[in-house]
């Protein structure tokens, strides 16, 4: 099954989660190298987007996510914006330093990190969708991860996303359990009945 995305951190974590199931493959190996429009005002709409752009070209079932990090005190941005919010370079770095200025001073540092994922099977549409809540520490903590990691530390646990590893990352975060609706949908529904996870 295709997965719509080039990024290696998300294809490797997503890969993890699903094992031996589902062969996953990224764009790049079904040989697009298009730069997919992501200009919805929604984690669902962009996710369905991204989806959609690849059925229609291809006529392969696909997924898509696409992932925010909505913190209270900030009525909800980044959110969709999140890979963006310092610009329009995808800059993780920029993006955790302007995140932890808006905050500063801020004693509500409540967030959670949503994925949306849309799946499309025989042209037919389904969104699943995973949250995981936290705080947003005052300042990163550990190397690992990716995007926001070193600063977001989930409910239940002591240390950041970049601390505590991909083992625990992958059977706890927000795209850990948006993948395990997609699996389990996949292996209980009839149109899918070639996916077993």
């Amino acid at each position: 099954m295709i997965f719509v995305t080039n990024n290696r951190h998300k294809l490797e974590e997503v890969s993890a989660i699903l094992g031996d199931s589902i062969e996953l493959k990224s764009l790049k190996e079904i040989g697009c190298t298009d730069d997919i429009p992501e200009t919805a005002d929604t984690l669902e709409g962009n996710a369905l987007m991204k989806a959609r752009y690849i059925y229609e070209r291809y006529g392969q079932d696909c997924f898509a996510d696409d992932t925010g990090l909505e913190v209270d005190a900030l009525d909800g941005a980044p959110g969709v914006y999140s890979a963006r919010y310092a610009g329009p370079g995808h800059d993780s770095e920029a993006n955790m330093q302007k995140l932890l200025e808006e905050l500063d001073g801020k004693n509500d540092r409540h967030a959670q990190f949503r994925t949306v994922i849309a799946l499309i099977i025989k042209g037919e549409e389904f969104l699943f969708e995973g949250v995981v809540k936290g705080t947003i520490l005052e300042e990163r903590e550990g190397e690992g991860g990716f995007g926001y990691d070193p600063i977001f530390r989930p409910e239940g646990y002591d240390h950041s996303f970049a601390l505590l590893g991909n083992d625990i990352k992958n059977r706890i975060s927000h795209r850990a359990r948006a993948v395990e609706k997609l699996c389990k949908f996949l292996a209980e529904h009839s149109p899918c009945s070639s996916y077993k996870c």
